[in-house]
């Protein structure tokens, strides 16, 4: 396993045993993340998203947000993040950053098959021993 793999399988594993918050943007990308051993995974729905930053910053010190690495995305990360530092809540933005300077993903639904994860060595076998 070279550095990169290394460090996501680390970031992930993490984010796993740490069971924080990790927002998405729909069931597609919760699907993917949940077949990686994600399990706390608050999607955003089509409550106003300051809601679902009062109900995240009402049950957690820290996230993780996870939309798409596209314009929306980046926006709806933005609005996300600001309103939810503004409410106290840490954002863990390691596992944002590395898949954005260390792959092509851009859609959060496609990390499940993403080639760094892969050997059999995968984060979901790593998580369930």
């Amino acid at each position: 396993m070279d550095s990169k793999q290394e460090e996501l399988h680390e970031l992930l594993q993490k984010a796993i045993s740490s069971d924080i918050i990790v927002v998405v943007e729909g069931k597609k990308d919760r699907a993917a993340l949940e077949r990686l051993g994600l399990t706390n995974i608050k999607e955003l729905s089509k409550k106003p998203l300051f809601q679902i930053a009062e109900e995240i910053s009402d049950s957690s010190q820290e996230c993780i947000i996870l939309t798409d690495l596209d314009k929306k995305g980046k926006e709806l990360y933005g609005k996300l993040s600001s309103d939810l530092q503004k409410m106290g809540v840490h954002i863990d933005n390691r596992l944002r950053k590395f898949l954005f300077k260390n792959t092509k993903l851009r859609q959060i639904e496609g990390m499940a098959n993403l080639e760094i994860l892969k050997p059999s060595d995968s984060v979901i076998y790593q998580g369930m021993g």
